[in-house]
């Protein structure tokens, strides 16, 4: 084969892969189910029972602030999709917020297909996301400019920073059990500003993911979350459902998604410096690193 065929083969190669990737389904880490005038308390009964009468079992309810609440829901298929994953258990719950703006509830979610990509998980969820868009709706994706399912799975916010397969270990013990009883006992005190939201135990995989709260005080604040949404959550549709934040058992090992990757997944379009950017968090990965790795063994690093 001449050169010149070899360049002009070479030439067509790069052109359909581009036109591959162009034609990529671009995926969003939120959906916006709709708009609802009225009170939040009565807006999120009725999406509670929306989400159970679609098959959905509410595990969790977190209000990080007054205008905001978060319900955690799981159901078999994403236990089954967890369980066949690596570390699947991060993705075995989804969240939906309903937060009040104005005089409007945006009820929004964690975009299923979204999360199964960001953790690299087996089965795409595009069922769930079906079940999530029947029971509360689907005005748009938001969140992000958005990412192919491809660069999803190899997401990282830049160079030298965290993938989904660098989590931190928090701790190990000698079984699941001993592990999972260390985790409950520490959250259950709080003495390290973390609590218990829900916990779902993932069947045939020996992991069990727990939702937290993150509080600080005045000399803590930066692993608080209302402190963090405020510098990151600003724009008009607002990304609720990002929280609660997760510690995740597998075997007798504790885990936890270091926060450069865990919030940038869900904020990938964050600017780096600047007003509302992540220079504002700076020492929020290392706090919050700190503040679960205390809770779980019960003493400060």
């Amino acid at each position: 084969m001449n050169l010149a065929l070899k360049m002009v083969l070479a030439f067509i190669f790069i052109a359909l892969s581009t036109f591959a990737r162009a034609d990529a389904e671009i995926l969003r880490p939120f959906i916006l189910a709709s708009k609802v005038v009225g009170a939040l308390d009565g807006v999120t009964e009725t999406t509670r029972t929306a989400l159970v009468s679609n098959g959905f079992e509410v595990v969790g309810t977190y209000r990080p602030y007054s205008n905001a609440v978060i319900l955690i829901v799981t159901n078999e298929e994403l236990k089954k999709n967890a369980a066949s994953s690596e570390y699947g258990g991060f993705g075995a719950a989804q969240r939906v917020a309903l937060t009040k703006v104005g005089n409007e509830v945006q009820v929004s979610f964690t975009n299923p297909v979204y999360m199964a990509n960001a953790y690299r998980m087996k089965d795409q969820q595009e069922g769930v996301k079906a079940k999530l868009v029947a029971a509360l709706g689907n005005v748009e994706s938001f969140g992000a400019k958005g990412m192919t399912a491809e660069d999803a799975r190899s997401y990282h916010y830049m160079i030298g920073m965290e993938y989904f397969t660098d989590p931190s270990i928090l701790a190990t013990y000698k079984t699941h059990e001993e592990a999972v009883a260390a985790v409950e006992s520490g959250l259950s005190q709080g003495k390290f500003g973390v609590k218990q939201v829900f916990r779902v135990d993932v069947p045939g995989s020996n992991e069990t993911l727990f939702g937290v709260a993150l509080k600080g005080g005045s000399d803590s604040k930066a692993q608080d979350d209302k402190f963090i949404m405020s510098e990151i959550d600003f724009r008009d549709l607002k990304s609720t459902a990002h929280l609660p934040y997760e510690i995740l058992v597998s075997k007798s090992t504790v885990l936890a998604l270091y926060a450069r990757f865990r919030i940038a997944i869900n904020f990938p379009d964050l600017a780096m410096m600047g007003s509302h950017s992540f220079v504002n968090i700076m020492s929020t990965p290392e706090a919050i690193r700190k503040a679960l790795k205390a809770t779980v063994t019960g003493a400060p690093e």
